[in-house]
């Protein structure tokens, strides 16, 4: 795609500010509700047990593991790295069965080293090895629809949160197959359409800044709509009209929580069976989250039009991406991800610009510690964000479909391929094994690579020799 601002472009100092507010917007949501969902799973344990892990600490964890990935990547792959929501289930076992906070914190830490290496490993492997091995294991066939998986798979998310129906108070109708639209409903689904289509209008229509910055136009004019009718619903007291909640402003937060703080006498109370059971709950996630490195940084590459596997090369992703969760995680407990929403941003703005997600990481660490900003973002509705995440997510899934343009559909072993992949990250193909689970995605890919090994081996003239077989 034509790019308005390349890798190495450096936009003016204004200009980057606005496009990394933006940039902050888009991946704000995923990466400080990540330790809230912990919290919430680990609240039953009890005063002194449970977590209570801090989203501002969770934002400067993303901040400085980003910069970190940055530095690995020669600044050439133009992409943040977020909470991860992978590790959300080891992040939980790190605090499971009656454990002191403080070894819980530990174990986080700990996990997060335990995943890292993971990465680190398979990038020495990839740096001697090269990466043609990976090519022809997961060549455009396999990544192309995996890629629209991830986007395809959050889709749902942005469905929910367009809604609310994460609330409870949007109900779905088995009967119908769809969601029972009431009120409530309806006032977060017009604060959604009016982000959704104020991002599209402002993308295609825009001229100059306005086609950069779709985003931060389209949450400021969905967040105006919701305002309106929360000011509505508070003096009329309406609860249904009630989009924004400020209570955040009541128990704010005023400085990050790092989890390396936390600690205290965590080491005292380490032993074998809590490592292995951190061993068991991180290692194998590693992996899945490799599949989805891979992927991401193939659907990246197809944006900026550079083989990011090939410089600044994946031996180097690899490293930034491991080392920069296990410094994140330091700081905010969460390993750390490349995220889809910053891959989504790139494509729909077309800003590409590295100086911009350097800029994006040093505001997420100043913003950390401003608690009025943290909690004022907090407060953007989830229906706002689900109406920008349609667009993102979309994005993320269309990209993904592109990448198999070029692939010979009309071959039985390639569209065999593609229908596996697609249907199976679509159903949700999701399997727990022994406590561990493969997501759809991971269940997706490794079902796609199967059957491309399968049927790789037949030539693509093979429906030809039926053909004059049967002559």
């Amino acid at each position: 795609m034509k790019l308005t601002y390349n890798i190495q472009d450096k936009p003016k100092f204004g200009s980057l500010l606005v496009f990394a507010f933006q940039q902050l917007l888009a991946i704000l949501a995923a990466t400080i509700v990540v330790p809230m969902i912990v919290n919430g799973n680990t609240a039953e344990l009890g005063e002194g047990f449970a977590s209570n892990m801090s989203q501002s600490a969770a934002l400067f964890g993303a901040g400085i593991g980003t910069i970190v990935y940055l530095l690995f990547t020669k600044f050439k792959s133009p992409v943040f790295l977020g909470s991860s929501f992978a590790f959300l289930g080891s992040m939980a076992a790190a605090f499971a069965g009656g454990i002191a906070a403080s070894r819980g914190y530990l174990g986080l830490i700990i996990g997060a080293v335990m995943a890292g290496l993971v990465y680190v490993v398979i990038a020495i492997i990839v740096k001697f090895a090269g990466v043609k091995w990976i090519n022809k294991l997961m060549p455009a066939v396999v990544i192309g629809p995996t890629v629209s998986i991830i986007g395809l798979s959050l889709s749902v998310n942005a469905v929910k949160d367009a809604v609310d129906a994460t609330s409870g108070t949007t109900v779905f109708d088995p009967a119908l197959s769809a969601y029972t639209m009431n009120t409530h409903a309806w006032v977060y689904f017009i604060c959604a359409l009016v982000t959704l289509f104020v991002v599209i209008i402002c993308s295609v229509f825009g001229k100059k800044m306005m086609k950069l910055i779709p985003f931060v136009i389209g949450i400021v004019a969905g967040y105006l709509v919701a305002l309106i009718f929360t000011l509505i619903g508070m003096k009329t007291g309406n609860d249904v009209l009630k989009v924004i909640d400020f209570s955040g402003f009541s128990n704010m937060q005023w400085y990050p929580d790092f989890t390396f703080l936390q600690i205290k006498d965590g080491f005292k109370l380490l032993n074998a069976k809590y490592i292995a059971t951190l061993a068991v709950a991180y290692i194998p996630v590693a992996f899945v989250v490799f599949a989805e490195h891979i992927a991401d940084h193939k659907n990246l590459s197809s944006i900026i039009g550079k083989d990011l596997l090939e410089e600044p090369g994946l031996h180097r992703t690899l490293l930034g991406d491991g080392i920069g969760s296990m410094v994140g995680a330091v700081f905010g407990g969460c390993p750390n991800t490349t995220y889809g929403e910053s891959i989504g941003c790139v494509a729909i703005t077309g800003n590409a610009s590295v100086v911009t997600i350097l800029a994006t990481a040093i505001l997420a660490i100043v913003a950390s510690f401003f608690a009025p900003f943290v909690t004022f973002l907090a407060t953007i509705p989830s229906c706002v964000m689900g109406g920008v995440c349609i667009t993102l997510y979309g994005f993320i899934a269309v990209s993904g479909l592109k990448m198999i343009q070029k692939v010979n559909l009309d071959e039985n072993k390639n569209l065999f391929v593609v229908s596996v992949i697609l249907i199976a990250g679509v159903g949700g193909l999701a399997l727990g094994i022994n406590g561990i689970k493969l997501t759809s995605i991971a269940c997706a890919l490794i079902l796609g690579i199967i059957t491309n090994l399968i049927v790789s081996k037949k030539k693509d003239d093979v429906n030809e020799d039926v053909k004059e077989d049967a002559e």
